[in-house]
């Protein structure tokens, strides 16, 4: 594998990086996204191992999005006023985020109370997004406009192969001798404990890698940089930017809001509610005390996996597909396939029907990981790349916050206290989405300059 040493501040044209270059510069990314696997996998089913009534568990999941909200934005404005010759601009919050996800991931499975276990989710949330937001600006600082769309198909790989082999655990784990039994003092089985454990050293070394692999390009003035810095800088400064930002934001940014409105009030219901779906309906275990709970939950970690493997597979050609259909279509059709996976699910009690519908929703998420990230980064500006990046996490969170503070209301009302129903109002969500995709009208400012439109292209 190649490792770029760059010794001279970026052209306005940047060089083309080779597939090991965007592949180490991404590998980071395989190490956050094992974390929020785990997480993704396994909270609800700790959750109600420590007794969590089914309608709290949206609220238990608050964390999530509400620290995305407060910290990514943050964290993108001061990593856009960051730079260091030996650690870079983006590196530093790398090893940062990874470092206290790495420590909450292993205190996790330890958990004795239900407070501990939600307290342990914002600790884990907070870090895992303190790293990930820098990783979506790092595709705009290190590639031209034509290898965006790779970079973030590579990262929707690494997404996926990344929850796939966390969702693996529970079949990979037992040809080591442990089992879905739990034999510390709290109730949570030894292989999720393990899989915790074995995330917390794979998030640390994933980043590190990154890290030894690739440099980064200074400012292209470090005279305005440096004169920028001594005017003022830290946290009061990134809230100033986030307001600016705010106000001048593109076209193309605020026409995407619906896009990731339904996607994500969704979304947040197929990881509170699918195993718990599975465990009710093809195993007839409504309660985490009911026999064949555990089943329930190994399947859905298959399901999930299945999921994973459809991201990182569909990864490879969303390139080409985009190329040929545009990159608001491909996001249209795949979130169309995702809506109709969920919908399926209501054709049957078998677990294979939870096992196909999840294969299409990865088809889906691998869309949603990538193609909304390639039509915002060209069309803001370069210099602001992180606090938009930022930004735009807070068109997954917001809806994530409404979910988690209206679905405890609509739980036993229109969903009928069952998981499942949930799930097909992701499903909704997603072709609702998939409607919104031709709202959107694209950008390519800096494309037109650095090279000719592609046929196909928006």
């Amino acid at each position: 594998m190649q490792t770029e040493k760059i010794q001279k501040p970026v052209q306005a044209q940047k060089p083309r990086l080779s597939f090991w270059q965007i592949w180490n510069m991404s590998f980071g990314f395989f190490g956050i996204q094992y974390g929020f696997g785990l997480q993704q996998a396994n909270m609800s089913p700790i959750f109600r191992y420590l007794n969590a009534d089914e309608s709290s568990i949206p609220a238990l999941w608050l964390a999530g999005p509400v620290t995305g909200l407060l910290i990514q934005p943050i964290i993108g404005a001061m990593s856009d006023r960051t730079w260091s010759p030996r650690w870079g601009r983006r590196k530093p919050f790398f090893l940062i985020g990874a470092l206290i996800t790495s420590v909450a991931l292993f205190l996790m499975p330890n958990s004795s109370t239900l407070w501990m276990a939600a307290s342990l989710m914002w600790i884990l949330d907070s870090g895992l997004n303190v790293s990930m937001e820098p990783f979506r600006a790092f595709i705009g600082d290190k590639l031209n406009e034509d290898q965006r769309t790779i970079g973030f198909a590579m990262q929707s790989f690494f997404v996926g192969f990344g929850q796939t082999l966390a969702n693996l655990m529970p079949r990979i784990l037992p040809l080591f001798g442990l089992t879905m039994v739990a034999t510390g003092s709290n109730s949570i089985p030894d292989i999720t404990r393990w899989s915790f454990y074995i995330g917390a050293v794979a998030i640390v070394a994933a980043v590190l890698w990154t890290m030894y692999t690739t440099d980064e390009y200074p400012p292209d003035d470090m005279a305005a940089f440096e004169r920028e810095k001594r005017e003022g800088g830290g946290i009061f400064k990134a809230f100033a930017e986030v307001g600016i930002a705010l106000r001048e934001m593109p076209p193309t940014m605020r026409q995407l809001w619906w896009v990731k409105f339904f996607t994500w009030y969704g979304l947040p219901l197929m990881w509170q509610y699918l195993s718990l779906a599975i465990a009710r309906h093809a195993f007839n275990a409504p309660t985490a005390q009911s026999p064949g709970f555990e089943r329930g939950i190994e399947v859905g970690n298959d399901c999930f996996a299945l999921f994973n493997i459809g991201c990182f597979g569909v990864s490879f050609f969303l390139p080409a597909i985009a190329k040929r259909i545009g990159r608001r279509g491909t996001h249209a059709l795949f979130l169309t396939l995702g809506g109709l996976g969920f919908m399926s699910m209501l054709l049957g009690n078998d677990k294979s029907f939870f096992l196909i519908g999840m294969g299409f929703v990865g088809l889906a998420w691998g869309s949603i990981l990538s193609m909304p990230y390639v039509m915002l980064s060209s069309s803001v500006p370069q210099e602001r790349m992180g606090v938009y990046m930022g930004l735009f996490n807070g068109f997954i969170v917001v809806p994530q916050i409404i979910n988690m503070i209206t679905i405890p209301f609509l739980y036993d009302s229109v969903l009928g206290s069952d998981p499942r129903n949930a799930l097909i109002l992701c499903g909704i969500c997603l072709l609702l989405a998939a409607g919104a995709c031709f709202l959107v009208k694209e950008t390519r400012r800096s494309e037109q300059i650095a090279f000719p439109i592609e046929p196909g292209g928006n």
